[in-house]
C-alpha cells in the first residue's frame, strides 16, 4: 500500500517522509539514499563552504540518484552573513526544483525561487510563522514541535497540539517535524492533519549518515531524556544531545546573567564538527531530539523507510481499522 498525500503528489515522491536540512549531515550520501528509498531528501547548502562547492555536491548527488531531492537554505542573522544570493543562484542554475527555506525573513529568496519554477517548503516553529509563509507564497510548510532537535522556537508547543492547530489554519500542504522516527509517529501525524513527516535525528542514526559511528551508537543508547535546552536565557533556544559540554552551557546559563561570549568557545560550530569526525561525543555540542528514545538500531536508510511504511500500513489496516465496528 502506498500512502498518498498532498505532500507526495506535490513533490513527486513515493512516501510522505522528508529528511530536512541538517548542518554537516545533509550531504550527497545521505540525501541520495533517502531519495532512492522513495522519500524526499535535502542537501544543506551552508554545509558546503562556497556556492561553487554546493554546485559540485548537487552534481555528486545526481550521480547517485535519479529521484527528486532538494536543497535547504537557512537564513540566519549574522555579523558576517554567508552570500545567500550566490547560494540561491547556484541552486537555481543547477536546476533544483525543490528548496526548503528556514530562518529569518525569506521573502526575497522565496520570490526569486518561485520566479524560476522552484517549489518551496518553509520550515517554521509557530502557526503565526506558518501563516506568514503561506501569505508569502510558499508551496508547503514544515512545522517543528518543541520535541525537535535544533531550534524549537520559544513557544514550547509540542507536536500533539501544534500540528492540529496548524492544520486547522494552514491551507497548503504541511509536514510535521519534531519527535518522528517510526510508523506510529507517521500515522499519528497524518491523523493530526499533517501530509507527511520530517525526520532529522532518526536519519542521523542510519548507516549512510556521514557522521562517526560513536554518535550513532550514542543515539541508540540514549533515551528520550537525553537532551538539553541551551541558549534559553539568550532567547535562541536549541535542543542538543546531553553531554559534558551541553551540561556546562546549562550551568553557565543557570548561574544568571550569561552572555553569548560566555559560552561561545564551548558551542562553536567548528568544535562540534571536529567531534562528529573524530568520534568524541563530548567534544562539542551536537543536535539530537527527544526521538532518541525511539531509536534502537542503525539500519540503512532504505531499511528504515521500508520498515516505517510497512508498519504504518499494518497500523492503519490492522489496529486502527479493527477499532471501527
Amino acid at each position: 500500500m502506498a500512502i498518498k498525500t498532498r505532500f507526495t503528489e506535490l513533490f513527486g515522491v513515493e512516501h510522505p517522509i522528508a529528511q530536512g536540512g541538517m548542518q554537516w549531515v545533509g550531504t550527497a550520501p545521505l540525501v541520495s539514499a533517502v531519495a532512492n528509498a522513495g522519500a524526499l531528501g535535502f542537501l544543506t547548502a551552508l554545509t558546503q563552504p562556497t556556492p561553487e562547492a554546493l554546485s559540485k555536491e548537487i552534481a555528486r548527488t545526481r550521480e547517485l540518484t535519479d529521484k527528486p531531492f532538494g536543497v535547504n537554505l537557512t537564513i540566519l542573522p549574522a555579523i558576517k552573513p554567508p552570500p545567500y544570493a550566490e547560494y540561491r543562484a547556484a541552486i537555481i542554475e543547477a536546476g533544483i526544483k525543490i528548496v526548503e527555506t528556514a530562518g529569518y525573513k525569506p521573502q526575497e529568496h522565496v520570490d526569486e525561487l518561485k520566479a524560476h519554477g522552484v517549489k518551496v517548503i518553509h520550515k517554521c516553529t509557530a502557526v503565526r510563522h506558518a501563516l506568514s509563509a503561506e501569505r508569502m507564497g510558499v508551496d508547503a510548510i514544515s512545522i517543528d514541535g518543541f520535541e525537535c532537535a535544533g531550534h524549537p522556537g520559544e513557544d514550547d508547543i509540542p507536536g500533539l497540539i501544534l500540528i492540529p492547530v496548524a492544520a486547522s489554519k494552514v491551507k497548503i500542504p504541511m509536514i510535521a517535524s519534531g519527535g518522528f522516527g517510526d510508523a506510529r509517529g507517521l500515522v499519528a501525524a497524518l491523523a493530526l492533519g499533517a501530509d507527511g513527516v520530517n525526520m532529522g535525528t532518526r536519519f542521523c542514526a542510519t548507516q549512510e549518515a556521514p557522521i562517526h559511528d560513536n554518535f550513532k551508537q550514542q543515539m541508540v543508547a540514549n533515551d528520550e531524556r537525553s537532551t538539553d535546552l541551551i541558549f534559553r536565557t539568550l532567547h535562541n533556544t536549541a535542543r542538543v544531545a546531553k553531554n559534558a559540554i551541553s551540561q556546562q552551557v546549562v550551568a553557565i546559563e543557570r548561574a544568571g546573567g550569561a552572555k553569548f561570549e560566555d559560552v561561545a568557545d564551548l558551542v562553536k560550530g567548528a568544535r562540534g564538527r571536529e567531534g562528529l569526525i573524530s568520534g568524541d561525543t563530548d567534544h562539542g555540542v551536537w543536535s539530537a531530539g527527544m526521538v532518541q528514545g525511539l531509536i534502537h538500531d542503525v539500519p540503512t536508510v532504505r531499511e528504515l523507510i521500508d520498515r516505517i511504511m510497512s508498519e504504518a500500513e499494518d497500523l492503519i489496516r490492522g489496529r486502527l481499522a479493527g477499532m471501527v465496528g
